[in-house]
């Protein structure tokens, strides 16, 4: 009786409202895929008004652009969010992150998605065949084709995607936000295409049009998927599938990422200052009454240098470098996050890493200690010796994931955390010793820089508090989904 009661009072609203937003989408796929077509059709006819602007924008842009070197820096930095070896590995990752939430759908509609953006571009650029801009001073280089632009068809299809994705984790006008971020990185890309000359007009044009027919003929048929299991169709705004959004929390459960912040701030920058003291201190004492054996270890090690050891400490230095240590960063804190639905370790573990950077900045420039003198294999580098940036970044990095793991991990494996915080550094320090870099006292400054800030940190921030295994954490998780839905 109540079932009938309910549908008497919603009538046909509901159908209504569902064909409505079923006709929009429709109109707005067939839109872009008009636009994309016409804009198709002009280019392979080499249509001479469309032709003749391209050029005189692509001339015109790259007068201005061309005399600022500062400007091209900052539009290829901005371009390169649209290039494949950012959009790849964004991809990967957030498909690996749905898995681990448990939202296969999801996953599948990323990785679908993403795949078309990845065969259109190369598929459409071959069938039409068009070169690249001509100018007078080029500032960048693009390689194949023209049509349409790679960079602007992929950034519209995987940051809509992810908005798509990501709108229901929000509420009000935070889904606004999102939109908009999404929005002004795909206009971003866009236009620095065609202000490095490396496209035209035209070809950002259809890059966009096209990018937005995929990810709408995608999400179309999701939400075809959903209806076809039982579920109610959503509007556009409340995302892809608002049932996941739970899931798509990043930490449910977490009330307050640190307590009193301003305190906490406070202490953070108190161990800073005395980590420093302590650096400058020690760096000081060396730099001045630098000890025998300092110089003796690293023209120990040239002796035995060889071709091949030349190369293996080539590529044990590398592990210790900035890209590298920051890949692992962008790599192991949104995984910690999707499986231990916590934000506090993945603080401690980007504090750790920013309060390295400044510390050895801020070391090496007051010591100013000269690196040994042996033949330096990596060249003239611009700071000082100590502390080793390399072998403190190496150490903090490997000390944090192993501080934030070994609670979380009750398997035998987790061993291999505190194993790789002693090895990593251990390899790297070598290598930049033989290959002239540092002395053994730059190694023990590294070594106190790590002990002295991770300490202060751990202490100040108590990551481990509340530490959960990926279990307890996604039934944690769902418990406080329960007691909304009661209170509710």
């Amino acid at each position: 009786m109540t079932d009938n009661r309910v549908v008497e009072r919603t009538g046909w609203a509901p159908l209504r409202h569902f064909a409505e937003r079923s006709v929009a989408g429709l109109t707005a796929v067939v839109l872009a895929g008009l636009a994309f077509g016409t804009l198709l059709l002009l280019v392979r006819s080499q249509w001479s008004p469309l032709r003749r602007l391209d050029q005189s924008i692509a001339t015109g842009l790259n007068d201005l652009i061309a005399p600022h070197p500062a400007v091209v820096k900052v539009l290829t930095t901005i371009t390169s969010a649209g290039g494949r070896g950012v959009l790849v590995p964004l991809v990967v990752m957030v498909v690996l992150l749905l898995l681990i939430r448990r939202l296969p759908r999801l996953a599948l509609y990323a990785a679908v998605t993403g795949l078309g953006a990845a065969v259109l571009d190369p598929s459409l650029k071959a069938l039409v065949g068009r070169v690249r801009p001509v100018v007078a001073d080029p500032v960048a280089v693009g390689g194949g084709n023209s049509f349409p632009s790679g960079h602007t068809l992929g950034a519209t299809i995987v940051y809509g995607m992810l908005a798509l994705i990501a709108l229901p984790a929000t509420r009000g006008r935070h889904k606004a936000w999102i939109l908009s971020v999404a929005a002004a990185i795909i206009v971003a890309v866009g236009l620095t295409r065609i202000a490095l000359g490396v496209h035209f007009l035209s070809d950002v044009l259809a890059g966009w049009m096209l990018g937005l027919a995929w990810i709408s003929v995608t999400a179309y048929a999701f939400r075809v998927w959903r209806r076809e299991a039982g579920h109610p169709a959503p509007p556009v705004t409340d995302g892809l599938d608002p049932d996941a959004a739970d899931d798509l929390v990043p930490a449910p459960a977490e009330d307050k990422v640190l307590p009193h912040p301003w305190a906490k701030g406070a202490e953070i920058l108190v161990g800073w200052v005395f980590t420093f003291g302590l650096l400058y201190f020690v760096g000081y004492a060396v730099t001045r009454w630098e000890p025998s054996f300092d110089d003796a270890v690293p023209r120990w090690l040239q002796t035995f240098r060889t071709e091949s050891l030349d190369h293996l400490s080539w590529l044990a230095s590398k592990a210790g470098d900035t890209h590298a240590v920051l890949i692992v960063c962008l790599v192991f804190c949104p995984l910690a996050l999707a499986l231990w639905r916590q934000w506090r370790p993945v603080v401690f573990i980007v504090l750790t890493m920013i309060g390295e950077l400044t510390l050895f900045l801020c070391a090496a420039a007051a010591t100013g200690r000269e690196r040994p003198s042996v033949e330096q294999l990596d060249g003239q580098m611009p700071t000082s010796s100590f502390p080793s940036g390399h072998i403190a970044a190496t150490m903090c990095l490997w000390a944090a994931i192993a501080v934030v793991s070994m609670p979380r991990v009750r398997q035998w494996w987790r061993w291999i955390f505190p194993v790789l915080a002693v090895l990593m550094p251990a390899m790297v320090a070598l290598s930049r010793m033989y290959r002239g870099m540092h002395h053994p006292t730059d190694v023990l400054g590294a070594s106190l820089l790590t002990l002295c800030w991770v300490g202060a940190l751990y202490l100040i921030i108590r990551p481990n508090d509340h530490a959960e295994t990926v279990t307890e954490a996604a039934e944690e998780a769902h418990e406080v989904r329960d007691r909304q839905a009661v209170t509710a």
